[in-house]
């Protein structure tokens, strides 16, 4: 089950590799994602230590918190096996790569899941290219509909 999707990563970059990390979270901040308030569209993901964190990852404050509730944009631990740890970070070092979040989920068990994403950027040239794709792909839908009606 699909909570939250980060539409605009595959416009702005290039996806090479996927993985599944789980999300050290606090009570609050899980009440919060179950209510889709949270937002990954301006999040990252930046190795830290060894470790891997997600970075500017918007989840709001629990409405019936007390004092105890979470800070918003704080830095979040994911959670992947030491060697997936190792490999990302040596495709890390090279220049013009990064790590982006792309969807958060639910799995079997009822655990908070991130899908990210090691991308490359893309120029302004490529993004014209996708937009052409796309709009090329509608006007050939909207035809197939149009001759499904006569």
């Amino acid at each position: 089950m699909s909570i939250i999707i980060n539409r605009k990563a595959r416009f702005r970059y290039h996806f090479l590799e996927h993985y599944t990390a789980g999300i050290q979270l606090f009570g609050t901040e899980v009440k919060s994602i179950r209510q889709n308030q949270v937002n990954i569209m301006e999040s990252f993901c930046q190795m830290k230590h060894g470790e891997l964190y997600s970075i500017n990852m918007y989840v709001a404050e629990y409405k019936f918190g007390t004092n105890w509730n979470h800070s918003n944009r704080r830095e979040r631990k994911l959670l992947l096996k030491k060697k997936e740890l190792i490999k990302i970070n040596k495709k890390l070092k090279n220049t013009g790569l990064t790590l982006i979040p792309i969807e958060l989920f639910f799995n079997d068990k009822g655990y908070i899941k991130m899908k990210i994403v090691l991308a490359k950027g893309k120029k302004v040239y490529d993004k014209r290219e996708s937009l052409r794709k796309r709009d090329c792909f509608r006007e050939i839908q909207k035809s197939f509909k149009f001759k499904n009606r006569i």
